[in-house]
């Protein structure tokens, strides 16, 4: 097996160390996994990530005000200038 060294930032290192040992494996086998599901296409891709909309859905509605400044004339007057 060949060896690779790999720098990750602390709170993904801080899970990768979690993970290992709340299921008791290694730290290395955990990597392997995620590189081989990634491989397989089983990992995420761009395709499956979700958009900020998405993420934010259930803060829709809770801002008062325009629903939409981008077909607003109003509120494009001085835009780019």
């Amino acid at each position: 097996m060949e060896t690779l060294s790999v720098k990750l930032p602390q709170p993904l290192a801080k899970w990768l160390i979690d993970e290992a040992n709340s299921t008791q494996r290694s730290r290395s086998d955990l990597v392997r996994e995620a590189l081989e599901l990634r491989r397989q296409g089983k990992g995420l891709t761009r395709k499956m990530r979700i958009t900020m909309a998405d993420a934010m859905a259930d803060l829709r509605g809770t801002v008062t005000g325009p629903t939409d400044l981008s077909t607003n004339p109003k509120h494009l007057a001085n835009f780019g200038q």
